[in-house]
């Protein structure tokens, strides 16, 4: 983006709407995203740390004016001047406490959204900050009222904000009191802990004080300021963004670099629940449905915004894993026809591809409803190409049978068999066809069908021949017939012996398929079981950090109340990653059930086929005979053939 754009805008009536033209641009973003939101009172000075994040001179426009400039949210997406691969987007929010505004809530809702969408919150002030600062940042203490964590609980749930919220930066711009504390020099960091310090009692005006620093305390996991000088002269200001370096002072560029360090090196992906990183893509889904749940007068659940996404997501899972899967077998198709083993070895390769594409973008498919639609549906397209394969075999076979017939063809035409003799003719050159067409590669899976279907046509032919054969004495004849059975015989079990070969093969297939499958999927709950834990080890870390500074500064009472709130956080904790690890279990139960089905129908295919070739009629032991000279010497062997030297009336 070479200029921001408005991302969240307001109506007439003042009602929070999408810009669509922003949320394209986000979903063509399949980055993982940073975004820093920066939030403060109008007239301020937001924008110039958002165009300097940027790294350019201008772009989110600086009000010159008592009006504020910006209205609702605006958006500057750039690569991440650090992180490789990474989308930098920055969120400049509507100045708060303008006094145009007609909604009393609309600086609340602003102030959730940046809450919300952003990985770091930056919170942009003037001057000090005081008891009045932190009461102008009173939103914090109203967010309980705009978002819940899950629906189904009834009881305030913010003890986990800390899990999911930004980090929080204090910028304290045109700061000019000395850092000191009782005399004392103090960091930066060390005066906004200063600031956020407690009082001591119960009594009303205790709480109403304590209970922002609470908030910002309790709901954000980490903290952290910077104190900014005056940038240059009063009359100079309000041409902050078309100054050069030299018309700034050196202290104001040094914070300002030293700021913008810190939010390139330390500030993290945007994850949503459970550490799943946002894309761009995915982000363009939290936006349209935080928005529109806020301006619809309800309040936003991130456990409810997380599902929303995963369904949206998921669902494109299934489709790019299809995509893939699809792209190669249609490649794959060129080649057709091919034999079982190839195509059922490509198959496993895309499969894996594909179910590894998936496992990229899906996120919370907990009862694994996404992974088996895709199995599901990528098994219905390897058996359309098995299908295709085949009819690429058999049209293959047929054509080739059908050029190597052509001359045997034309002599049944010319009646060239018809003459006394003349069955040995047509064995011979039936022989020599069937020679070639063994001999021929690359006729794929339907080579012994296609075989058998040809000799049962030619038979009609053969024993047309056979009987109008004058050379022939009626015992020769008799056993030309049962050569022909034989013959027929032996190929019907040849074709089904290959068929057999085959399912073994699909099986095969089945069984690796199953294997990755497996493979992938516990790799896939790995992480995200690290990544749940990482969350809350980093929220659990926030508050172990929270009441040693109580008990540092002695509110042994709030400390004790927080080691409730703390063995509450542990047991929800547990209780979410032993469900989880349930459903995974369940996940993987339910997909080697779905193996097994699979492969005990392929088992009872295979019984039946067997079944069926040993219920085959074997021909006698002098048709055995017959038979094995036939594979020996070939058709005409019956003929006096050279290469027969068994034992039968051949």
């Amino acid at each position: 983006m070479q200029s921001p754009v408005c991302l969240i805008d307001n109506d007439v009536d003042g009602k929070l709407f999408v810009k669509e033209s922003a949320l394209q641009i986000l979903q063509k973003i399949e980055q993982p995203v940073v975004v820093v939101a920066v939030v403060g009172l109008y007239r301020t000075g937001k924008s110039y740390l958002m165009n300097r994040l940027a790294g350019k001179q201008t772009g989110f426009e600086l009000g010159s004016t008592i009006e504020s400039k910006t209205k609702g949210i605006w958006m500057w997406c750039v690569p991440h001047p650090t992180k490789a691969g990474t989308t930098l987007v920055l969120l400049d929010t509507e100045g708060l406490g303008d006094v145009d505004k007609g909604d009393s809530k609309h600086d609340t809702k602003i102030f959730c959204l940046a809450v919300l969408l952003s990985s770091t919150l930056v919170n942009n002030s003037q001057g000090t900050i005081d008891n009045k600062a932190i009461e102008e940042l009173q939103y914090v203490t109203e967010l309980t009222e705009y978002i819940k964590v899950k629906s189904s609980d009834d009881d305030e749930d913010d003890t986990e904000f800390v899990k999911f919220f930004p980090s929080f930066i204090w910028v304290v711009r045109d700061f000019t009191l000395e850092q000191k504390i009782k005399g004392k020099s103090v960091t930066e960091d060390q005066y906004l802990e200063f600031a956020l310090k407690l009082k001591s009692g119960n009594s009303r005006p205790v709480k109403e004080f304590n209970l922002p620093r609470e908030c910002i305390r309790n709901y954000f996991p980490s903290r952290k300021c910077f104190t900014f000088p005056f940038p240059t002269t009063s009359e100079k200001v309000s041409r902050l963004e078309s100054l050069d370096s030299a018309d700034l002072s050196f202290e104001f560029l040094e914070v300002t670099d030293r700021f913008c360090k810190f939010i390139f090196d330390k500030s993290e992906i945007k994850k949503l629940k459970d550490g799943y990183i946002v894309t761009g893509r995915v982000l363009c889904q939290l936006v349209k449905t935080y928005v529109d749940t806020i301006s619809s007068g309800q309040v936003p659940f991130l456990e409810n915004a997380v599902l929303t996404v995963s369904v949206i997501e998921n669902e494109s899972a299934v489709k790019e894993g299809l995509q893939v899967y699809q792209t190669g077998m249609e490649k794959l198709k060129d080649s057709f026809p091919l034999e079982l083993r190839d195509v059922c070895a490509e198959h496993e390769r895309l499969s894996s591809i594909a179910t590894q594409t998936f496992m990229g973008r899906s996120f919370k498919d907990s009862e694994g409803t996404y992974t088996k639609c895709l199995e599901e549906e990528m098994n219905k397209l390897f058996d359309g190409y098995l299908h295709l394969n085949e009819e690429a075999s058999k049209k293959r076979c047929e054509n080739l049978l059908t050029t190597l017939s052509a001359p045997m063809t034309e002599k049944l035409k010319q009646g060239f068999y018809a003459i006394a003799g003349g069955y040995v003719l047509f064995s011979q050159d039936l022989e020599d066809i069937v020679k070639k067409y063994k001999t021929q590669a690359n006729k794929g899976v339907k080579a012994e069908d296609t075989l058998e279907e040809f000799l049962k046509q030619k038979s009609v032919d053969s024993n047309a021949i056979l009987q109008a054969d004058k050379k022939l004495t009626e015992t020769e004849r008799k056993i030309m017939e049962e050569r022909e059975k034989a013959v027929l015989l032996a190929q019907e079990i040849n074709t089904k012996e290959q068929k057999q070969r085959q399912l073994e093969e699909k099986m095969e297939a089945e069984r690796k398929s199953n294997e990755e499958r497996m493979r992938q999927m516990k790799k896939k709950m790995d992480e995200e079981i690290k990544l749940q834990r990482e969350e809350a080890e980093r929220g659990m870390d926030s508050k172990l950090r929270e009441q040693a500074a109580l008990l540092e500064k002695g509110f042994n009472e709030k400390a004790d109340r927080m080691t409730k709130d703390i063995e509450d956080f542990k047991r929800k904790n547990k209780e979410a990653e032993k469900k989880s690890d349930k459903l995974f279990k369940k996940v993987i139960e339910n997909m080697n059930k779905r193996h097994d089905e699979t492969v005990n129908l392929m088992m009872r295919q295979h019984s039946e086929q067997m079944k069926t070739i040993m219920s085959m009629q074997r021909p006698s032991s002098d048709s055995s005979a017959l038979l094995l000279c036939l594979l020996l010497g070939g058709l005409s062997g019956g003929s006096g053939s050279s290469s027969c030297s068994c034992s039968c009336p051949c």
